[in-house]
């Protein structure tokens, strides 16, 4: 028997504290697992950004559903692209230096990977993509962002949602989804698959 959407609880696969802000504020009732897995460094070089986000995203889901079977259980993974790179987190300040170089005058895609795993093999894989485009940096405001941390666990090493917007110029698509969620992918999500949960209380 398939647990009602009253029975279902949702579970965000996800240590980030930008994706349960974004949830929470979308009125989303939730508990939140980290995932029990290291996302792989390297993909194939003819494994598109959507698919290694969407990819990325499964595994993270996976991981947690395996553990949680009765559970509908989100995943998300942000990627950014750019003229052929793709750019995830940075390891340290220096991949930082390089990554904001290299966004620096440039209109690039930001893409996240959403999964949906519930009870009897549910499966919704799909992701979002907005296009961002970030005006010429000097060396003074790339020194001065790299010393603020804020570049830190962000894809691309910069959070648009921070003091990294005075960078951004123009946004093309979902705002959340260069925070982290597509909040409006995941509402659509939620609802193909028959699932309503009830807003988190105070």
């Amino acid at each position: 028997m398939t647990p009602t959407a009253e029975m279902l609880k949702l579970v965000l696969a996800s240590s980030s504290p930008r994706r349960r802000q974004l949830l929470a504020e979308a009125g989303l009732e939730f508990d939140v697992v980290r995932p029990p897995i290291e996302e792989p460094a390297r993909f194939p070089q003819d494994v598109s950004p959507a698919a290694r986000a969407e990819a990325l995203a499964y595994f993270k889901a996976r991981s947690v559903a395996e553990r949680q079977p009765d559970a509908c259980v989100l995943g998300a993974d942000t990627l950014v692209a750019v003229a052929g790179r793709v750019l995830g987190k940075p390891a340290d300040r220096l991949e930082a230096e390089r990554m904001l170089r290299t966004l620096s005058g440039t209109r690039h895609v930001v893409i996240t990977g959403v999964a949906l795993l519930g009870p009897d093999g549910m499966r919704k894989i799909s992701s979002d993509s907005t296009y961002v485009t970030m005006r010429p940096l000097s060396e003074r405001e790339i020194a001065a962002y790299l010393d603020s941390g804020e570049w830190a666990g962000k894809a691309g090493a910069y959070a648009i949602q921070e003091s990294a917007d005075r960078f951004v110029v123009k946004v093309e698509g979902s705002f959340s989804n260069v925070v982290g969620l597509p909040i409006e992918l995941v509402g659509r999500m939620l609802a193909e698959a028959g699932l309503c949960f009830e807003a988190g209380g105070d």
